[in-house]
């Protein structure tokens, strides 16, 4: 079957090689290219079943309130969630039961990153997470990112606190007695995470661990924006079988 894909955001850095990916792989035709000032109803014109959604958090609830209440599954990697945007979502995804409505069939996939190789980072830190006593989090990226910290590094963050409570692991201590604000970085269920903001980088993450005698570092590196399209491509396949909220590409790895 030959998916129809319509990419929101196609005229972006990651947008344009979406466009690309998908005009290249041979289960999927590209139908549509959203930019400035499209509109949305060309996704339904042109019979779009997945939105490949890579917008700003701005723009992003307005984009999949209309995919998903005209059936179109989609796959976004736009930051910037909260818990009430993931909780009006998955309102729309799966309605309270006083409105009498069945669940609406389509799949929406959050992924805080695309790159295979920075979901396995996220893999292996959460498996290192129960083992080492310290563990701080440095993401860096580049200039013009509109979020901070990056959704791949609180997503990170959140695994490993996970990991070290199922360990029984206590909570870091912090011995800081007099800091300027922001100098420790944003706490992310108690694991310290720092943002770095330079022109030319793209996107890169290292995690830190430590205990007695020795340390253990864990990083990924995005060196062009190609190296999102397997995964975007992935999610695409896999969303049109997945119906509600997924949020991660790990949930469609064999991990």
């Amino acid at each position: 079957m030959t998916l129809r894909v319509a990419v929101i955001g196609a005229g972006g850095r990651i947008g344009s090689e979406a466009v690309k990916a998908v005009e290249a792989a041979p289960d999927m035709e590209l139908v549509a290219t959203l930019g400035r000032g499209s509109k949305l109803e060309e996704l339904t014109e042109a019979g779009a079943q997945v939105a490949v959604e890579l917008t700003h958090p701005d723009s992003v609830m307005g984009n999949l309130d209309y995919c998903v209440h005209n059936g179109i599954h989609v796959v976004t990697g736009t930051t910037g969630w909260t818990d009430e945007r993931l909780g009006e979502l998955e309102g729309w995804l799966v309605p309270a039961e006083a409105t009498g409505r069945p669940p609406l069939p389509v799949g929406v996939l959050i992924a805080p990153n695309f790159s295979i190789g920075a979901i396995l980072g996220m893999k292996f830190s959460q498996i290192a997470a129960r083992y080492f006593e310290s563990v701080e989090v440095v993401e860096l990226h580049h200039d013009r990112k509109a979020d901070a910290p990056s959704g791949t590094a609180t997503r990170t963050a959140q695994l490993i606190a996970a990991a070290r409570a199922e360990a029984g692991r206590p909570k870091q201590q912090d011995p800081t007695t007099h800091s300027l604000p922001g100098a420790r970085g944003a706490d992310v269920d108690g694991v310290p995470v720092h943002a770095v903001r330079l022109r030319g980088l793209l996107a890169h993450q290292q995690v830190m661990f430590g205990d007695t005698g020795e340390t253990l570092t864990i990083r990924h590196d995005s060196l062009h924006h190609s190296s999102f399209m397997p995964g975007i491509l992935l999610g695409v396949r896999k969303v049109v079988e997945t119906p509600g909220l997924t949020f991660g590409l790990e949930h469609f790895l064999d991990l």
